[in-house]
């Protein structure tokens, strides 16, 4: 062990780019890094009697770890590393308990070239992510912390519900006190000023059985010593996967606070019955320059072009390398550690047509060694990357990538056009010659050939993604009067909620939820983002639709069809023309008819003749069986609602 200088500045000028490019050579070897290849654990690996650390590092020439007086105090110590026999790793040892030690690495490259990072695995940061942070994970558990959620049923039963954090807890109208944190989605009892319920008891009244949340690992465009409202960020922008974001923690400066308080809101929404899905986004990171994957093995962990320039299929100017053994694994080790640590239930990989398929499938078979049935899915759209089209986990590809969903932007544009053309029309605002596309996505991709059964399409016509559905249905239409956007808005999330896959739907979709024409929110003020509560009174008519909708889901297993087979053998579409898309369902004890009028007028619906149950007619759901029609041939359709009867075979 020696002194060093308290600033640890870098000791060389050469950048990080000019890094890559003196070490491109070695790092690009396939047989060299082959042969370096590492698949045991590394990190800081903490035991009550010592912590060794361990970071993969092979074309450094020498790590030292250093070691800070406290979390935000000066450097006190560089320890030399030593590298492993098989010289695949870098480790030392320290002994006694290290629980809370804060720690960065210092490497030296074959130029002489010095780099300082924080460790690849850190689990503990200091506040903004600078320090790492040794963290006995026994210590942040709350109360009460147990075993996992026991397996869900099936995930034809799934019904998931996208939010973010600080949108769903820091309006003044959410009625919680800790806004904008993991604690204020925990909290019980929570009422906007009408008296009605928000955050999770309302989460358990709509009856979603998953959050998904937007990322909630530690991100980087976020200045976690600033409650600035103006700053804001969806968090797409990864700085340490492995830590969850400061932000949402009552005090960002404690490394353990955010794992605590995290475990805290995960445990409140399995008490209440509901699954956690993390939105994770090992596609890139936000800055390739300070970003640890890069000063600890420069020019490895990214792809690059013919002529050595990082490629960009993400859009974001950097595409990490899945299809790399160490990349690979970290991506592994990082969904393993949340799954085992955080008790996890599902995955939405952003971005997931950049990664490749042997990865996703290696995901898929850890998490089913852990609980078969934790839910992966993602974008599989198809982006640029160096690898070849049959190597890609898009949704070209998806009969290659068993029970990993993919996000469906076929129904979502069938529905209300063209999510890039905010002028565009679907199904739900006035497009002709919609119903034909729109069966095939409603039915589960039957006949696209791409996939292996409907569970493997996550249905939706909503996101945090582009704009709001309420905000792209006026953009189409600015004239548009109230009444025919909320039946429009109702439509499109009627159909969602009985389609054949996994339905999905966006927080505040229920009670058409606008970011004031905003398109794509990722950086904008709390006065854009934020959930405004009042709304569900104000479109509380919506709301019991969609608590009504899922419960008849739930209740009525021809909506939730697990095979192609059975799709084929129970389904038959009736019409498909002049704006109404109909069908029948067919089971040995009784038939459902289904129709879908986007028509602006009243519809008289032809039928076989006979006595029907009521489940669904103009915007009203029946839970019971005992509002029946009488003997008819036919049943009148409001305009942009939807009808569901019931016939049993005996009657």
């Amino acid at each position: 062990m020696k002194r060093i200088n308290q600033n640890l500045k870098t000791e060389t000028n050469t950048s990080p780019f000019e890094i890559i490019n003196l070490l491109k050579e070695y790092s690009h070897d396939t047989h060299i890094m082959d042969m370096r290849n590492y698949s045991g654990p590394l990190g800081a690996l903490y035991q009550k009697d010592f912590t060794e650390f361990r970071l993969w590092a092979p074309s450094a020439s020498q790590v030292e770890l250093i070691l800070f007086d406290g979390y935000y105090g000066r450097p006190k110590e560089s320890i030399k590393m030593t590298r492993s026999g098989d010289l695949k790793y870098y480790t030392h040892k320290l002994q006694g308990d290290q629980h809370g030690l804060t720690y960065r690495y210092r490497l030296t490259f074959i130029d002489s070239t010095v780099t300082e990072s924080v460790d690849p695995y850190s689990k503990a940061v200091t506040v903004n992510g600078q320090r790492s942070v040794v963290v006995d994970l026994d210590k942040t558990n709350p109360e009460g912390w147990g075993k996992r959620m026991a397996p869900f049923p099936s995930a034809s039963e799934a019904v998931i519900y996208e939010m973010h954090v600080r949108d769903f807890t820091v309006s003044s109208n959410s009625g919680m006190l800790q806004r904008g944190k993991f604690l204020g989605v925990a909290e019980e009892g929570t009422i906007n000023p009408n008296g009605s319920s928000t955050g999770i008891d309302y989460l358990k009244e709509l009856g979603v059985t998953h959050v998904e949340l937007l990322p909630i690992f530690d991100f980087q465009t976020v200045d976690e010593t600033n409650e600035n409202p103006k700053q804001y960020n969806w968090g797409y922008d990864p700085q340490n996967f492995n830590a969850p974001e400061g932000s949402y923690a009552t005090d960002p400066y404690d490394p353990f606070c955010r794992i605590t308080e995290l475990k805290k809101m995960i445990q409140a929404l399995h008490d209440a019955g509901i699954r956690v899905i993390m939105d994770v986004v090992f596609n890139h990171v936000y800055e390739v320059e300070s970003h640890s994957f890069h000063k600890t093995v420069p020019g490895y962990f990214f792809r690059y072009n013919d002529k050595g320039e990082f490629t960009s299929g993400t859009g974001v100017g950097n595409d990490t390398a899945s299809e790399r053994f160490m990349m690979r694994k970290y991506i592994l080790d990082s969904v393993k550690y949340w799954t085992e640590e955080y008790h996890i239930d599902g995955f939405r990989f952003d971005l997931m047509g950049i990664h490749d398929i042997t990865t996703m499938n290696s995901i898929r078979g850890m998490l089913d060694e852990i609980d078969p049935s934790i839910l992966l899915f993602g974008e599989g759209w198809d982006l640029y990357t160096p690898l070849s089209h049959t190597e890609v986990a898009n949704h070209n590809n998806a009969a290659f990538m068993p029970r990993i969903g993919q996000f469906n932007d076929g129904l979502r544009d069938a529905l209300k056009g063209n999510d890039f053309d905010a002028g565009a029309r679907g199904f739900i605002n006035g497009a002709w010659h919609m119903e034909n596309k729109l069966a095939r996505n409603f039915m589960g991709g039957v006949d696209f050939g791409t996939y292996n059964d409907p569970l493997q399409l996550i249905q939706y016509v909503e996101a945090h993604d582009n704009f709001t559905l309420y905000d792209r249905l006026i953009k189409a239409d600015p004239y548009l009067d109230e009444d025919t956007i909320i039946r429009r808005h109702e439509l499109a999330t009627s159909i969602i909620l009985l389609s054949q896959g996994i339905p999905f739907i966006h927080s505040g979709q229920e009670f058409l939820r606008t970011k004031q024409g905003v398109r794509d929110s990722y950086n904008k003020p709390d006065s854009i983002n934020q959930i405004d509560w009042l709304r569900r009174d104000k479109y509380a008519h919506s709301v019991q639709l969609v608590k009504d909708l899922i419960q008849l889901r739930k209740s009525e297993p021809l909506f939730r069809l697990t095979s192609y087979e059975a799709i084929r053998e129970t389904m038959n579409v009736v019409r498909q023309d002049y704006q109404i898309m109909s069908f029948e369902y067919r089971c040995p004890e009784y038939t459902l008819h289904v129709v879908f009028s986007a028509q602006n007028n009243l519809l008289n619906y032809k039928l076989p003749k006979g006595n029907y149950i009521v489940k669904l007619a103009n915007g009203q759901v029946n839970l019971t069986d005992d509002v029946m029609t009488g003997e008819i041939e036919s049943y009148p359709i409001e305009r942009y609602t939807a009808l569901v009867l019931k016939k049993y075979s005996n009657k």
